[in-house]
């Protein structure tokens, strides 16, 4: 499956692969600019979720970056694409909109997929790039790796939707503490403060994310998805309207033929196979 593409064919800024059965791959592919994110990437980025969201065969997506010094660093603030900055600066609202048609929809389409999401992270993940790492359900860093929040360090802002998700993973002091102080951490401290779910040697990141993500593409698909959803929507409703939740979720689930073939591997001391039906 490695080098097998998904969604369109070619992207301008990233690279898309299916290294594993039920596995997507999207890198960031700016690796001269530490994979900064330009407007054409969040585009790009979008696109390439929403292929990776309407492909039923594609279970668990992998966000990285090329190259070794980062995951990414946020927006390319290079200034190397004047036309594009002029627009901004020129359009009425022009700030707003294009964080709200850029980055911004690109969290909000990581945090509304119902399927699994890991952000592999090597080198450098600051500002709007440790919020994009945030923005996916897992973060499994090197322990090269360095994270933390620059975005105050030349006065712009946790706008791509870290000052909603740093505080929900850190706590609100230490999410400030960071933010206002321009703070990057080591992998490990990253880890203790909530940042990263997993720290792994640099020589192993790539196997050990993709055994990862292997293993969560065998689990039931309905399972996965409808447990994803129940606590992504646990954590703004009251446990009354979540266990409610719960009775419609099981109404899909319960009859399945996966939870069928699971019962039925159990009792048979083998392991399932399931088919997302």
């Amino acid at each position: 499956m490695k080098g097998v593409a998904f969604g369109r064919t070619t992207y301008e800024t990233l690279l898309c692969d299916r290294p594993a059965a039920g596995v997507a791959r999207i890198t960031l592919n700016r690796p001269g600019a530490m994979n900064a994110y330009s407007y054409a990437m969040t585009q790009d980025l979008q696109a390439a979720i929403g292929a990776f969201r309407d492909d039923d065969a594609l279970k668990v997506l992998i966000l990285t970056g090329a190259g070794e010094r980062a995951f990414c660093t946020g927006g390319d603030i290079s200034g190397n694409d004047p036309e594009h900055s002029a627009h901004v600066a020129s359009a009425p609202m022009g700030h707003g909109r294009e964080m709200r048609e850029g980055m911004q929809a690109v969290v909000l389409a990581l945090r509304r997929l119902d399927k699994p999401s890991i952000a592999m992270v090597r080198g450098y993940a600051v500002a709007g790039g440790l919020a994009l790492a945030c923005a996916c359900d897992f973060r499994l860093a090197a322990e090269s790796a360095k994270l933390g929040d620059t975005s105050n360090k030349v006065g712009l802002l946790p706008d791509e939707g870290g000052a909603w998700l740093f505080p929900r993973l850190m706590g609100l002091d230490r999410a400030l503490k960071m933010t206002l102080l321009s703070e990057i951490y080591d992998a490990t401290t990253a880890a203790g403060l909530g940042l990263a779910t997993e720290v792994v040697e640099d020589g192993s990141l790539d196997e050990r994310t993709l055994e990862f993500a292997s293993a969560l593409a065998t689990r039931a698909p309905l399972a996965v998805r409808l447990s994803k959803t129940m606590m992504m929507r646990a954590g703004q409703i009251s446990l009354e309207d979540s266990l409610i939740d719960a009775q419609h979720a099981v109404m899909i689930a319960n009859p399945s033929a996966d939870v069928r073939e699971g019962i039925k591997a159990f009792r048979e001391k083998r392991s399932p196979k399931f088919e997302g039906r």
